[in-house]
């Protein structure tokens, strides 16, 4: 059986790959910035629910500072790379933009090389360049 970390990365490609295609069609006639708004105020009432729901909400007086403040900052780099992907997908084609965004997988390697003292293999490099040339050629 696969590790539980692995599922719900696949589930969570499943529904980024949703994402692009509900976007895009969504996008036909909504102004990007507006549409990304809706889907973060769409997330924010789910996961207020899951929370709820789970009886975690009550944990958020346990954070730390630094909790928050990492927490903060990755929220605001999501909000970027979702206004950013919306405007994107408003005007290109969703395969071509999603391929693009999937180049986040460079960026994550980078950061934890720098940030978090990750190791990489020759075989995770090797990865990581098929990557790009994959979202390249999907491209051109």
């Amino acid at each position: 059986m696969a590790s539980q970390w692995i599922i719900y990365a696949l589930l969570a490609a499943v529904f980024a790959g949703l994402v692009a295609v509900f976007g895009k069609i969504g996008l036909k006639n909504v102004d990007a910035n507006l549409a990304t708004t809706i889907r973060a105020f769409v997330m924010f009432m789910f996961l207020i629910v899951v929370i709820l729901f789970q009886k975690k909400f009550a944990l958020v007086s346990q954070l730390k500072f630094i909790d928050y403040a990492f927490i903060v900052l990755a929220g605001a780099a999501g909000a970027l790379s979702w206004l950013f992907y919306f405007l994107a997908l408003r005007s290109g084609d969703a395969t071509k933009v999603a391929s693009l965004d999937r180049l986040s997988v460079v960026f994550v390697m980078i950061f934890s090389l720098m940030f978090l003292g990750e190791k990489f293999s020759i075989k995770t490099l090797g990865g990581v360049v098929l990557i790009v040339l994959g979202a390249v050629l999907v491209v051109i």
